[in-house]
């Protein structure tokens, strides 16, 4: 599997760190997203596939999956868990390199704090999505999980007042030592931001979850059908 070489992506030099650190993470969520996803076919574009972790829990629901990703640092451990012949590709998700509508299904995983218009990416999602198909994502809690948000000893949340900016936001006190914020920085798009982005593409989201068992939610999860 090979890819052409692009400019300097944010995860690049941080693909080894974020690889094991975010492993237990990866495996707590297959559940969920396999039961999301559903079974299915056709071509499957995994969006910001970053080092591969969901290749596998894609291809098993019957999906021939195209893994894009913006880091070559990501695409070169993802190319270890790439299946012989599937193809991964780096570009920009605001700006895909396919035709209008060959994917039956884009999965848009985590990755709504890391770029910088997620309506952008989700109108080129849409773009690129067969009438009927499936957009699935599943990321950060907007209401409990970002740069806004404080986690306590017993599991609970403080949400500070910097909910309502949206963008990047700079290093906070509370967001602690050593973690994916303090070396990546994070971007935040409210609840209502977020929804919107899938109505203004043109999705209908027809499911809504908030995954896990955690007493306060990390995650949220929708399943959109293009109209």
């Amino acid at each position: 599997m090979t890819f052409t070489p692009k400019s300097t992506a944010r995860y690049d030099g941080l693909a080894d760190w974020y690889d094991e650190h975010n492993a237990a993470a990866a495996d707590s969520n297959r559940e969920p997203l396999l039961d999301l996803l559903g079974p299915g076919d056709g071509m499957c574009l995994d969006l910001g596939c970053g080092t591969g972790q969901n290749l596998q829990t894609l291809r098993s629901t019957g999906r021939t999956v195209v893994g894009l990703e913006y880091s070559a640092d990501q695409l070169r451990l993802a190319q270890q868990r790439a299946a012989p012949g599937e193809a991964l590709i780096q570009a920009d998700a605001a700006v895909l390199p396919f035709a209008d509508a060959v994917f039956s299904t884009v999965a848009a995983l985590w990755l709504s704090t890391d770029v910088d218009d997620f309506a952008a990416v989700l109108a080129e999602a849409a773009r690129v999505l067969r009438p009927g198909g499936v957009v699935v994502f599943y990321g950060a809690h907007p209401c409990f999980n970002g740069p806004h948000t404080e986690v306590r000893a017993d599991d609970g949340r403080i949400v500070h007042p910097t909910y309502r900016t949206v963008g990047w936001h700079p290093p906070a006190p509370w967001w602690g030592e050593g973690g994916i914020r303090q070396r990546l920085g994070m971007r935040h798009l409210p609840l209502a931001d977020l929804l919107n982005s899938f109505t203004k593409a043109g999705l209908m989201i027809t499911r809504t979850v908030e995954p896990r068992s955690d007493p306060v939610p990390w995650v949220l999860a929708l399943r959109a059908e293009k109209r």
